[in-house]
């Protein structure tokens, strides 16, 4: 079997439940030849996954989830390789932690006035991290009023939800500038996401492109099949490299480790490309 990568996944740093270490030693169980670490808008589980990757014996990629958007629309930027002392991308990305702890508070607040939630025990449960709605999401589950995330999200963290608080989020066109002056390669995460209104278009891809971006996640567990031959075309036609990535969370969502990957071309056209590597 050809070399395979999972080049999305989330620990314990951002939202999901595994540690950096468990999501190495997984990888290297079910024979993956290397994992990117992508949570959050941080760095903090670099040093971790990556120690653990070369104990396994398999490769790490350092890369981050960079909440952006595009005329007013969510859009997700997978960020590969930057340098973690590129200053001005520091300072976006500690603005977007910044509001999305003051985000979550909100949200609290707005839900205590129908469920017994406390913004302190939230904070207490999730020491050393930036909290949000998946957070809120298993207080609800663990307070006993849902069964699991998804059934939280569905019922009241949804967008149209009056418990909602929309999020602060870095321009799709300054992330991408932001990444590639921090010497990374920027991607496209799960542009036909079936919990979407519709896949990302055309005329927004082709400003991401002018702006620099090198690839489109097409291969994810979320994206709807009937969306993505347009999208397939497009990066065809464009040049985007297309990769495939699970976006583990852990428990925290139904994705498998390593049920999307990239291939092992793939992997080497980002090393190639970024300023740090495993």
């Amino acid at each position: 079997m050809a070399d395979r990568y999972d080049l999305h996944t989330h620990s314990v740093r951002s939202d999901g439940t595994t540690t950096p270490a468990e999501i190495a030693a997984l990888a290297a169980q079910i024979g993956l030849a290397g994992f990117a670490l992508t949570d959050h808008d941080t760095t903090e589980g670099w040093a971790e996954a990556r120690a653990a990757a070369h104990s396994h014996g398999i490769e790490f990629l350092p890369g981050m989830e960079i909440t952006t958007k595009h005329d007013w629309r969510s859009t997700h930027l997978l960020a590969y390789g930057i340098d973690p002392a590129a200053q001005e991308l520091i300072d976006a990305l500690e603005r977007v932690r910044s509001s999305r702890q003051n985000r979550a508070r909100e949200m609290i607040r707005r839900l205590a006035t129908d469920f017994d939630l406390d913004w302190q025990a939230v904070i207490e449960r999730n020491v050393g991290r930036t909290v949000g709605r998946p957070h809120l999401a298993d207080a609800l589950v663990e307070s006993g009023f849902y069964p699991d995330r998804s059934t939280a999200f569905a019922e009241v963290l949804h967008p149209n939800s009056a418990y909602y608080v929309p999020p602060y989020a870095i321009d799709t066109v300054d992330a991408i500038r932001l990444v590639r002056d921090a010497g990374g390669v920027a991607v496209l995460a799960h542009p036909a996401a079936g919990r979407m209104r519709r896949p990302v278009d055309f005329a927004a891809l082709e400003e991401f492109v002018d702006s620099g971006l090198w690839g489109i996640e097409l291969d994810h567990p979320e994206n709807r099949a009937d969306w993505l031959p347009p999208l397939a075309e497009y990066a065809n036609e464009r040049g985007l490299h297309v990769t495939g990535a699970s976006d583990y969370h852990g428990a925290g969502k139904p994705n498998k480790l390593g049920e999307c990957t990239s291939s092992e071309e793939t992997w080497s056209l980002l090393r190639e490309r970024v300023a740090i590597t495993g």
